[in-house]
């Protein structure tokens, strides 16, 4: 097996751990995102909220682990371009982070709400929503605009070298205008974080990512118009 056919190979795996380690934490943080979540501790949850931090956090090392990848093949094109996906991907995944932080301020304060160790709890529910807040804004900033952006920018490379094929090249071009649109939506309150809309309109960007995993795991990148671009 040669060495670009094993970075496919990794890179599909690195976006098939990225879209499930998504969902599993949005499942396991729901506890904090409640109204209720100042009781997450006293019912329970604190630990499943912790597993789902560790979900999140396997999500950043799998976004950066796929810039890093994809970075070398891409480059060869446009490197400003290339530069450009690189950064916006690395930005994603610093939102994701502070987000992930925000979700552990919620834990700590559920933890002590649960112990009585507040000297007051009358600004707690006020906290609890600026942290929440925290969390949506990151995640519109991150999982939505900058995965927008960086999606596009790598799909036009990809539609631009040749190494996928280029009618999944150009579905994810579109897919990452979808997400984009999804979370100006989301911005201005045409839709909701959970809704049925702003999922319908986010999923071919999921679609679209499983289609590229397994396409690199299965077939990998074209060898012809890789050699082609190494010549150059």
């Amino acid at each position: 097996m040669t060495k670009d056919r094993m970075n496919g190979i990794i890179l599909g795996v690195l976006y098939i751990a990225a879209a499930v380690t998504s969902i599993i934490a949005v499942i396991f943080y729901q506890p904090v995102l409640s109204e209720q979540w100042y009781m997450s501790a006293a019912n329970g949850f604190q630990t499943k909220v912790l597993v789902g931090v560790l979900f999140d956090f396997s999500l950043v090392v799998s976004a950066v682990g796929t810039a890093v990848m994809l970075f070398p093949y891409i480059r060869y094109w446009n490197e400003h371009i290339a530069l450009g996906y690189l950064c916006f991907r690395f930005m994603e995944a610093v939102f994701i982070a502070m987000g992930l932080v925000s979700i552990l301020g919620l834990v700590h304060l559920s933890i002590s709400y649960e112990a009585g160790s507040l000297a007051s709890a009358e600004n707690l529910h006020g906290i609890g929503l600026v942290l929440q807040d925290v969390h949506r804004w990151t995640s519109i900033l991150g999982p939505n605009l900058m995965l927008g952006l960086n999606t596009f920018m790598y799909s036009y490379l990809l539609l631009r070298t040749g190494l996928i094929p280029k009618p999944l090249a150009l579905f994810g071009m579109v897919t990452a205008v979808l997400v984009f649109i999804a979370g100006i939506l989301e911005m201005f309150g045409v839709v909701e974080p959970f809704s049925t809309a702003k999922g319908l309109i986010a999923l071919p960007l999921g679609v679209y990512e499983m289609s590229l995993a397994f396409w690199l795991i299965v077939k990998g990148f074209n060898k012809q118009k890789l050699e082609k671009l190494r010549v150059k």
